[in-house]
């Protein structure tokens, strides 16, 4: 590769990584969506109480950020397409098991099958930070924001499967409400297919290459632990505000997305009608993700966080407000959940991203998708709790509450813009993300760009 043309180089595998991604995103989205409008009900049946509905989804969330922990260090070991192939892997697993835990009607198996499934929801959440590992300071937040957008197609798709997989279900003698998990397990096989064989180079692997081209010092070893990740976020005023922005919100989201089906039901909703309130939201979650980006990078992850905390509050008033069944107000209400949710991922994501050393990616993505996980798991928990005891109104009065505090913290953090430094264990040497060089990279074996 001639030295003038390396900057063409990165661009192209830049390109290449985010038209895989989105390929994947596609795939997986209908794995992850297919069994989020049975979810409830299915841990309900199980279960035997309503109470217990919740669990599900909660597991599935926790399971996702704690997975989280051995991805990060995967990825600081051998890049972004190793360790998302490990949460595909633990997610088909989770599938599987889920499948046969309704076919025999145990609940702590489906409990575990719901936690393994979590692999593929923390994947699919980690490849947005993959899209920005070699793009432009610029135009991040767009690159991010494209691989969340691209979810949309599967994810709107994915929980209408409910109908079609009672029939599936009864083909192959499993219970009704596991049907849509058949779709699940398709769709993630096809995607870590896809991966595994299209992400090359790593992009991670790439911009660190990168980085060391320019380098006038030997560049600091890679770090994936969660614990000096965690202590990253905490020393980035800009990453410490993308942290709150990102774990509530997305706590918003999900104490109130899975209970709706349960309440929907209880109300006589059918499948139908429940998979189409779902798709609704993830309709707003994902398909305007493109616009958040480039708000993002145009205003800036702090402006953007407000506003989609704002977006939340009025969403948390809508849901309060919704009778039980189907309303009109609880699929608008849904639908800006999922648009405030797109709001804060993205911004602040892209300041998590902006904000930490290249050193320090793997391992402070990592902390904050685990933190982002276990609040919302520990939301979706009590988010059953609360709608058992008190009922659902309560749950979005509770959620808009939540979302103001994010607008608070948007308020009071202050970033300052300045360059990220290595402000971990007292050590301050500056490692801005380099520009594009005019230096040769040799090509890996099986890494070159097709």
């Amino acid at each position: 590769m001639p030295a003038d043309h390396a900057p063409h180089y990165f661009r192209t595998v830049q390109r290449q990584t985010v038209s895989t991604l989105i390929v994947t995103q596609v795939l997986v989205g209908v794995g992850v969506s297919a069994g989020a409008g049975v979810g409830a009900l299915l841990a309900e049946d199980v279960g035997g109480s309503a109470d217990l509905a919740g669990l599900g989804g909660t597991f599935q969330v926790l399971g996702g950020a704690l997975i989280a922990i051995p991805m990060a260090h995967v990825m600081a070991a051998r890049g972004r397409r190793w360790g998302l192939l490990l949460g595909y892997a633990l997610g088909i697993t989770g599938a599987v098991t889920m499948i046969v835990a309704g076919a025999v009607r145990n609940f702590p198996l489906l409990l575990a099958g719901a936690a393994l499934f979590g692999g593929s929801n923390a994947a699919n959440s980690q490849a947005r930070y993959a899209a920005a590992d070699l793009a432009d300071e610029a135009h991040r937040g767009r690159d991010l924001s494209t691989v969340v957008w691209a979810t949309t197609i599967g994810a709107v798709f994915g929980p209408n499967l409910a109908g079609p997989g009672e029939p599936i279900a009864e083909w192959l003698g499993i219970p009704p409400l596991t049907g849509p998990y058949v779709f699940s397990l398709l769709g993630l096989v096809l995607g870590a297919a896809v991966l595994f064989l299209m992400l090359r180079p790593d992009p991670l692997l790439l911009a660190r290459e990168r980085a060391a081209a320019v380098a006038t010092e030997p560049l600091e070893r890679q770090h994936g632990s969660i614990v000096r990740g965690w202590r990253t976020l905490l020393a980035h005023p800009g990453a410490l505000l993308g942290l709150v922005t990102m774990a509530l919100g997305h706590t918003v989201m999900v104490s109130v997305m899975v209970m709706t089906p349960l309440h929907m039901h209880h109300g006589g909703a059918s499948l139908r009608v429940i998979g189409l309130v779902i798709s609704i939201h993830v309709l707003g979650m994902f398909a305007f993700s493109p616009l958040t980006g480039l708000a993002v990078d145009r205003w800036g992850g702090r402006s953007c966080g407000l506003a989609g905390a704002m977006i939340l509050v009025v969403a948390g008033v809508l849901a309060a407000q919704a009778p039980i069944g189907w309303s009109a107000g609880l699929a608008i209400g849904l639908f800006l959940l999922g648009l405030g949710w797109s709001f804060t991922l993205v911004s602040g994501s892209t300041l998590v991203v902006k904000s930490v050393p290249l050193a320090e990616r793997a391992g402070a993505q990592g902390a904050a998708d685990l933190v982002m996980g276990l609040a919302a798991g520990g939301g979706g928990a009590l988010a059953g709790v609360v709608v058992g005891q008190l009922g659902y109104s309560v749950l979005g009065a509770c959620s808009a509450v939540l979302a103001a505090i994010v607008a608070l913290a948007s308020l009071l953090i202050r970033v300052d813009g300045s360059t990220p430094t290595d402000a971990v264990r007292g050590h301050t040497s500056v490692t801005p993300d380099p520009v594009l060089p005019d230096t040769v990279l040799p090509d890996r074996e099986g890494d070159q760009v097709g």
